[in-house]
């Protein structure tokens, strides 16, 4: 028995699903104004559906181009539903999109579609169609959005503006779909299967409660750092800490991933750190490093991030502002630009020890404790696992584990004796597991894939 790779959101379905099943399923979750409030809060967004039958006439096509081959290579593009006119003309990449309409249309098929495909890079290009009420639809050019919509993806301080509130379809190999609304993606078809993405499993009450007592340490050091500054200093979200702690665990997630190698990431909690680097029964860390302060360069740099923030942008005149992740991620400032790239220099660096068998080893401070650690196979095997539904895991259904591989059911002994860690198992395919003693028993969330190679 293994868990459904269907997601929170998604009805469960029999067979295998196409083009048609896709639209109804995405045509019936949009009639739901609930859903729909999660895309454009307030219902604020002007927005239009394609008729059901033009929109499965859209991505059969797509389908039908997914399926052919370029030079041996997998067809790959975005493509957007939207008039050309609607684009400014003026506007171009890193904080726009930039318009570049053909002389005449071109037909909207799945031979077009393949060869415009190579020069629509998935990472920076989309293909703009419209749909005329006589000729139905048609590509009319390229949209050249650069890559920082993928910091959104896989963590990473800059952001661009959101696509507009209009369909916008992925095409990531043979069969492989997914239909969004802007930058959200609704749902997406894969191997005959609809998934739909689950609320992000980083942003849950549970991972926040765990990392609270180790947040609160850096907090008392920022507040005493503010306290002791000689100039005027912001006031910072008591969160921000968090958010640059979820970026860089999004970014080691994102590079393991992109290795295709797998990888496990075992949080533990930090009062464990002298007794793991000593003979004990959980595990045993091969390549161990000593106890300096480079050992901690994450949270030495989070802690400089959060006091430069506060810094910066501190205002005699108003002394009780507060700052946080929107300033972070809009600061034009070169020294918090060099933190950010140096807080992202170490989440690469901790990505690629994962390429050495074993685990990842780093406490919940981000305190690096080694890599290629060996959980002890002495430890009892975990039977049933529980497979949670839901963000929180309150809806969950019991599974067997033995259908997983040896990271997962390492993964499942260790949570099952220590209670306070928190594993994160990447598998070849790609696939995510957040693994942790939840409610009684070891629980285990998938991230699901986000329609996006390779994150």
């Amino acid at each position: 028995m293994r868990a459904s790779s269907r997601s929170h959101g998604c009805q469960g379905q029999t067979g295998h699903a196409y083009p048609k099943e896709l639209v109804a399923f995405i045509t019936e979750k949009l009639e739901d104004p609930a859903f729909l409030d999660r895309f454009c809060p307030g219902g604020t967004c002007s927005f239009t559906m394609p008729d059901p039958a033009v929109l499965e006439r859209v991505l059969s096509t797509c389908y039908q181009a997914s399926l052919l081959r370029e030079e041996e290579r997998p067809v790959m593009f975005r493509l957007i539903i939207r008039e050309a006119n609607l684009f400014d003309a003026e506007d171009g990449p890193p904080t726009g999109i930039h318009r570049l309409v053909f002389s005449r249309s071109r037909p909207f098929n799945e031979y077009e579609l393949h060869r415009l495909a190579p020069a629509a890079d998935f990472y920076r290009t989309l293909i703009g169609i419209s749909i005329d009420p006589v000729d139905g639809a048609q590509i009319w050019g390229l949209l050249h959005s650069g890559t920082r919509w993928m910091h959104n993806v896989y963590g990473g301080r800059k952001t661009s503006p959101p696509l507009p509130f209009s369909v916008v379809i992925y095409v990531t190999g043979a069969g492989q779909l997914s239909v969004c609304i802007g930058s959200e993606i609704v749902a997406s078809l894969n191997g005959g299967q609809i998934n739909c993405p689950m609320v992000d499993v980083f942003n849950s009450h549970w991972i926040a409660d765990s990392l609270a007592v180790v947040h609160a340490e850096t907090w008392a050091l920022h507040r005493a750092a503010h306290a002791r500054a000689d100039t005027v200093w912001a006031n910072l979200d008591p969160d921000f800490g968090l958010y640059v702690g979820q970026q860089a665990i999004r970014r080691i997630i994102s590079v393991i991933r992109n290795t295709h190698h797998g990888g496990l990431l075992v949080y533990l909690p930090p009062e464990m750190t002298e007794e793991i680097q000593r003979e004990n029964r959980f595990l045993t860390i091969k390549y161990q490093f000593l106890e300096y302060e480079s050992r901690q360069r994450f949270r030495t740099l989070t802690l400089r991030v959060m006091n430069k923030l506060a810094e910066i942008y501190g205002d005699p005149d108003e002394p009780q502002k507060v700052v946080g992740w929107r300033e972070y991620v809009t600061s034009k400032d070169d020294a918090i630009a060099l933190l950010d790239e140096a807080i992202f220099d170490v989440a690469h660096f901790i990505a690629a020890l994962s390429a050495v068998d074993g685990a990842v080893v780093i406490t919940k401070r981000q305190e690096l404790l080694g890599f290629g650690g060996v959980i002890s196979g002495d430890l009892d095997s975990v039977g049933m696992v529980t497979h949670a539904l839901d963000t929180e895991g309150t809806r969950t259904e019991q599974v067997l584990s033995e259908g997983v591989g040896t990271r997962h059911r390492a993964a499942y002994r260790l949570c099952q004796q220590l209670h306070d860690a928190i594993a994160i198992v990447i598998s070849q395919d790609e696939s995510v597991q957040i693994v942790k003693w939840h409610n009684g028993a070891v629980t285990y969330w998938d991230q699901v894939p986000t329609g996006v190679p390779g994150f």
